[in-house]
C-alpha cells in the first residue's frame, strides 16, 4: 500500500482498492455491493453467484496485510435489503468471522437498510479525528471527509487502447474512495456529478497506486485557480 498525507494524517492507498488510516489502525472500504449477482439472477440475468466470496476474501486479505483492528464500510454494502438473506453459507461464514475479528463499522448508504442485517455497528454517518465519513460526500462541507458512491474511475489512452482503473478522487479536504465490490461499474473521475459533489475545491486528481508510488492524475481546476486568482 502507498503512504499519501490527507488532512494532516496519514493514510496508504492498495491496489484492492481499500484505505488504510495509520492512526486509527483502520481500514476503509466503499461500496461492497455484496450479493450483487444473485440481486440480477432474481430478474433473469445469470451470472456467477461468487461476487460476496470474492469481495470478503479481498477483505480477509486486506486485514491480514495492513493488520487492522477496525473496519469502516462507506454504505452500499450490500446490493439491496434482501441481500443478507441471500448470502450463501460459505460467505456468510467468511462475513461472521470478519466481523468477529474486528471492530466492524457499517456506514449505511442508499443500497442498504439502517441496520441489523449483518453482524457490526450501523450508522449514518460518523466522525473519527475531524474526518466525516458518509457514503455520499456533502458539497459545500469543508471539514474533512471520507465517501464512496460515485465508483471513480480513471479512463486514459495509452499506445492506442483505452484503459479504465478504479481510482480514489481527492481534493484539500474531500476524498472519494473506488468501489470495494467484486461486482461494481464505474463512473469517470472527472464526471460532473464527481466535480459538484467534491465542491468547494481548487483542483482536484484522480489516485492510482502503481507500484511503491502513487500516480496522481489531474481531472480537474477551477478556471480562477489556473488563472493565478483565487478560486470562488
Amino acid at each position: 500500500m502507498v503512504p499519501f498525507s490527507f488532512a494532516g494524517q496519514e493514510w496508504h492507498l492498495g491496489a484492492a482498492r481499500a484505505l488504510f488510516w495509520a492512526e486509527e489502525n483502520a481500514l476503509l472500504v466503499a461500496d461492497l455491493h455484496l450479493e450483487k449477482a444473485s440481486w440480477f439472477a432474481r430478474f433473469g440475468q445469470m451470472l456467477p453467484p461468487y461476487d460476496s466470496r470474492e469481495t470478503l476474501g479481498r477483505m480477509a486479505d486486506a486485514i491480514r496485510a495492513t493488520g487492522a483492528t477496525r473496519v469502516f464500510c462507506l454504505g452500499d454494502n450490500f446490493h439491496d435489503a434482501a441481500g443478507p438473506e441471500r448470502l450463501e453459507s460459505h460467505a456468510a461464514g467468511m462475513l461472521e468471522a470478519l466481523t468477529r475479528a474486528v471492530d466492524w463499522v457499517w456506514i449505511t448508504g442508499n443500497h442498504d437498510e439502517k441496520g441489523g442485517a449483518a453482524p457490526g455497528t450501523y450508522v449514518p454517518e460518523l466522525a473519527v479525528r475531524g474526518v466525516a465519513l458518509r457514503h455520499v460526500a456533502k458539497s459545500g462541507e469543508t471539514a474533512p471527509e471520507l465517501s464512496g458512491h460515485y465508483h471513480p474511475k480513471l479512463r486514459i489512452a495509452a499506445r492506442g487502447r483505452r484503459i479504465a482503473r478504479p481510482c480514489a478522487v481527492m481534493s484539500d479536504h474531500k476524498l472519494i474512495l473506488p468501489a470495494f465490490g467484486a461486482l461494481t461499474g464505474g463512473l469517470d473521475a472527472g464526471d460532473p456529478a464527481i466535480v459538484r459533489a467534491m465542491q468547494p475545491a481548487a483542483a482536484i486528481d484522480a489516485l492510482v497506486p502503481a507500484g511503491e508510488r502513487l500516480a496522481r492524475f489531474p481531472v480537474w481546476r477551477d478556471p480562477l485557480w489556473q488563472d493565478g486568482r483565487a478560486p470562488g
